[in-house]
């Protein structure tokens, strides 16, 4: 990873306008924000920022607008929310560029906070338009981007801007792109991925890539099945993508000739129903199940043997659960599995780094989330880093 400038490299910024780019597509019900964790991820920037007495504008999108104004996606409704998390008061400003952002930045003394508009009611935004990127930093001195979530995307807030104006990495963002540093950019060995979840099919270019960079690659969920099925196991009425047999077969083939080590499931977790404590639930060898029954987790003495491999390992990167989580019994294995890994990264031998939406509930559901080095709150952005791509908005920060 190129070297990034961070909010250390600041000079005296008193009275300067920041554009701050952060994510506050925030999850509402009724009008209300019901979840505040993106607001207090870019807390410490924007606080850092205004205690330096910088003017802070916000920058973020809400939503799909697709370029439209609609009063339901105006970012004139996280104000409050926004406001509670800082603890400070809050400008929200209608416009991302133009004469009415001037006069804000006019009305703002050093240390005060705006909310711009939602940067997508804007067709440039989403196009990375030269113009609107333009527009948008004449009202601005420097730019700070702290949206690690929105960094694959290329648009002009997320990374046009960065070409335009001095550019920093926000406090989240500096501890992301840290953290991802050492899981997978240089990381300690032997390093071990477990790559859980539904579908194969989402996850190819994630578990191609891996296969190249990691000693060890545990693969759990409904996608298992998939590679199961291609070594010839009978997985029943399983979740399987059967037409992904040879896609599965070459991946494996990839691993062996990297020397990585590739762990699927001996021992199941099945049922005939998927429902809580069904009657038919048992534990079996994979090679046992029936024609009428489904794999839904791993069973409990192979998930002391993949116990066993992190405790063997340096480095861990965590993307989906091994079974079914959300409902149990079938969250026993991923939680089994998150219990050791936090317990090893607590001890100090093992680097945790763990990321996506399902994988952070279940690590919650787990009450381990505290425990693990790293989590990233970012999904796709997360998949794409996974799956060794380069990220617009960060590569526009060391650029």
């Amino acid at each position: 990873m190129s070297a990034f400038k961070t909010l250390d490299d600041l000079g005296d910024v008193t009275g300067k306008v920041a554009l701050v780019r952060v994510d506050l597509n925030l999850p509402m019900q009724d009008g209300a924000v019901t979840d505040e964790t993106r607001i207090r991820a870019a807390a410490p920037t924007i606080l850092e920022l205004a205690e330096k007495g910088a003017k802070v504008l916000l920058l973020a999108h809400f939503g799909r607008p697709k370029g439209e104004r609609w009063s339901t996606q105006s970012l004139s409704m996280v104000v409050g929310a926004v406001e509670k998390v800082l603890g400070k008061e809050v400008m929200f400003v209608p416009e991302i560029a133009g004469d009415i952002v001037a006069q804000a930045v006019g009305i703002l003394r050093a240390g005060d906070i705006a909310i711009l508009e939602n940067t997508r009611f804007w067709k440039g935004e989403e196009k990375n338009d030269p113009e609107l990127v333009k527009a948008i930093a004449a009202n601005g001195d420097f730019y700070v981007n702290d949206a690690f979530s929105a960094a694959h995307r290329a648009h002009a807030t997320t990374e046009g801007l960065a070409h335009v104006l001095p550019a920093y990495a926000g406090r989240s963002m500096q501890a992301e792109l840290e953290a991802l540093d050492k899981a997978l950019g240089k990381p300690e060995k032997p390093v071990a991925a477990i790559v859980g979840g539904a579908k194969v099919s989402s996850k190819l270019d994630v578990l191609k890539h891996l296969v190249t960079q990691v000693d060890h690659l545990i693969i759990g969920g409904g996608m298992a099945n998939t590679f199961l099925a291609a070594k010839g196991v009978d997985v029943g009425k399983s979740l399987c993508e059967h037409d992904l047999a040879g896609t599965a077969t070459e991946i494996l083939e990839t691993a062996e000739k990297s020397g990585c080590t590739v762990h699927l499931p001996y021992e199941v977790v099945v049922s005939k129903e998927f429902a809580a404590n069904p009657p038919s639930l048992r534990t079996c060898n994979v090679h046992e199940v029936a024609a009428d029954e489904m794999i839904l987790d791993v069973g409990p003495s192979a998930v002391e043997a993949l116990a066993d491999v992190l405790k063997t390992c340096r480095t861990l990167v965590w993307n989906g659960p091994l079974g079914a989580f959300e409902t149990v019994p079938f969250d026993a294995a991923t939680v089994a599995l998150a219990k050791t890994a936090a317990a090893l990264t607590v001890e100090g031998s093992l680097i945790s780094v763990a990321g996506g939406g399902d994988t952070v509930a279940a690590l919650n559901h787990a009450g381990v989330a505290g425990d693990f080095s790293y989590i990233s709150t970012a999904g796709g952005a997360f998949l794409e880093w996974m799956e060794g791509k380069e990220l617009p908005g960060v590569a526009a920060l060391s650029a």
